[in-house]
């Protein structure tokens, strides 16, 4: 992790494992954040609304500095610095989770919910719970869920309609081996790559296209360069904020009492807020002149059936059926 090193050789503002919530001075307790997203994103929103509340609710005791764009790393290398205790929290999407956790991955079964209202039933009851509690013993307790909407597939040069038309497209998916599996089920060729270097990969033709959200689409600018988007909605693979277990436990019992509750508002701003931003970002992006596709899923959720046979008994699976059971 190149990047992450060069952090700590040059000694940025990150928390040690020894050190990883205090700044004694003061007595103020302080966690570091780092994530990708820009700072108009909804989810760097709901995480200052979370720093807000936890820092009210401690009476200034627990602060809570974030650090959006990727300042820190990648979500990968982000991961890999709670996992070592020296960064203390980072939000990351469940698909580069799976190398870390492997439960993770029934996230990035496509077609996998009904809807949002399905997705929260399950996030919010004792499948989601299980799965956000397995990876603590991997060093990265998870604290909640934030909405990352649908994930559907826009372009450069030409509209997907149907998944032939996805055929021998290079398309940015993330370090995920289920997004590698789904894309190329669909005829596609995946290639990840950072969310952070993707712009200039698809200004300069190195990827014909990518697959996300409407708010990240359009936040991103990529709306800029992609001028197709297709409503294929693939995935609804959710956002995952994690603390390094040790630090956690070097809390109070007050400041894990005010970060908890300061975490499930933010959740529940997050959630009201995701819905407009979609909404939003989706017709702006028409304004803009990108084409919008809505396409006949029927043809994607067939085309991509090999891809939940290849878990068809494993645990995966079975969590997947779980999931789906979920009224």
């Amino acid at each position: 992790m190149p990047r992450a090193l060069a952090v700590i050789r040059t000694g940025l503002v990150l928390v040690s494992l020894s050190a990883a919530a205090c700044a004694p001075a003061d007595d103020v307790t302080v966690l570091k954040l780092g994530h990708g997203l820009d700072v108009e994103h909804p989810v760097h929103l709901a995480m200052e609304v979370m720093a807000e509340t936890a820092g009210r609710l401690s009476d200034g005791g627990l602060r809570i500095d974030i650090y959006p764009g990727e300042q820190l790393g990648s979500e990968r290398e982000l991961l890999e610095l709670v996992q070592l205790g020296i960064l203390a929290m980072t939000k990351s999407s469940s698909a580069p989770m799976e190398s870390f956790v492997p439960t993770m991955k029934v996230f990035g079964l496509p077609y996998l919910f009904r809807g949002t209202d399905h997705l929260w039933q399950v996030l919010q009851g004792p499948v989601g719970e299980e799965i956000l509690a397995s990876g603590t013993r991997y060093g990265l307790k998870g604290l909640g869920y934030y909405d990352a909407g649908a994930r559907s597939f826009y372009t450069r040069d030409r509209p997907i309609r149907e998944p032939a038309d996805l055929r021998g497209l290079k398309i940015r998916v993330q370090k995920s081996v289920m997004a590698m599996q789904m894309v190329e089920a669909l005829g596609g060729s995946p290639t990840p790559i950072d969310w952070g270097e993707l712009y200039s990969a698809l200004d300069q033709g190195v990827v014909d296209g990518a697959e996300n959200n409407r708010p990240s689409f359009f936040v991103s600018r990529h709306h800029e360069i992609a001028r197709y988007y297709s409503l294929d909605e693939h995935s609804r693979q959710p956002d995952v904020l994690v603390i390094n277990p040790d630090v956690w436990a070097a809390l109070s019992t007050a400041h894990q009492a005010a970060l908890t509750r300061a975490v499930n508002e933010s959740v529940t701003f997050q959630r009201h807020l995701w819905r407009q931003a979609a909404a939003d970002s989706l017709a702006d992006a028409e304004r803009d002149g990108v084409e919008v596709i809505r396409p006949d899923l029927r043809l994607f959720r067939e085309a991509v059936q090999p891809v939940w046979r290849a878990y068809d008994n494993t645990d995966i699976g079975a969590l997947a059926r779980r999931i789906q059971e979920v009224e």
